[in-house]
């Protein structure tokens, strides 16, 4: 029989560690602790292949330096991202420094555990990264042009107003864009939406 697949949780809030903590072990993961990035920098080199999941938000150190960091010390953990209401700019900044994947608090299990499992094959192999990409391209080409502008100003991080100044239209129907591509999607969150366009390759433009 395999050994439980670990799974690295790096988070300030002691409740959010304990409630995770019972989640994942529960589904039959090895779940390990950190009360913060410094903690957790200390020990990354030593750790069994697993998965990170990575708070953004931390007093000590925030997430995108422990992403950083990491990369800088050649650990190629694959990092999940917790990102708070409000957080979608540091998520997309994350996703561009490589990490795996990013949830918002509150979050469901089964999101969880689908990031996680999504994760372990990062983990395990890489083979799956080029057939999510084709899937993710195949389907932004059903998107109107239209969608397709306003799916990039929300890769950008951009909010429906300076999107709707930037594309001359309103905000009102950038709106209606925004629903008619997550409905075209099968997508019910933002970041589910982002997801699918960072897989397809979509990224900010650099000036």
């Amino acid at each position: 029989m395999s050994e439980p697949f670990p799974i690295y949780v790096v988070d300030d809030d002691e409740a959010i560690r304990r409630s995770l903590s019972f989640m994942l072990k529960t589904s039959g993961f090895a779940v390990t602790l950190f009360e913060g990035g410094i903690s957790f920098l200390k020990e990354a080199a030593g750790l069994e292949p697993g998965c990170v999941l990575l708070d953004v938000r931390m007093p000590d150190m925030d997430g995108l330096a422990v992403q950083r960091e990491l990369r800088a010390r050649g650990i190629m953990l694959p990092v999940v991202i917790m990102t708070g209401h409000g957080d979608i700019d540091m998520a997309v900044t994350a996703m561009k420094a490589g990490a795996s994947d990013f949830i918002e608090k509150p979050f469901e299990k089964a999101a969880l555990l689908g990031c996680v499992e999504a994760a372990r094959q990062v983990a395990v192999a890489d083979r799956g990264a080029n057939a999510r990409a084709g899937d993710a391209r195949a389907r932004l080409n059903i998107l109107t042009d239209r969608e397709r502008e306003v799916l990039d100003g929300l890769v950008e991080g951009l909010p429906n107003k300076t999107i709707a100044y930037d594309l001359g239209i309103s905000p009102r129907t950038v709106e209606i864009h925004r629903a008619n591509l997550m409905q075209k999607l099968e997508v019910k969150s933002l970041a589910e939406a982002l997801r699918i366009a960072f897989h397809a390759g979509v990224e900010k433009d650099e000036a």
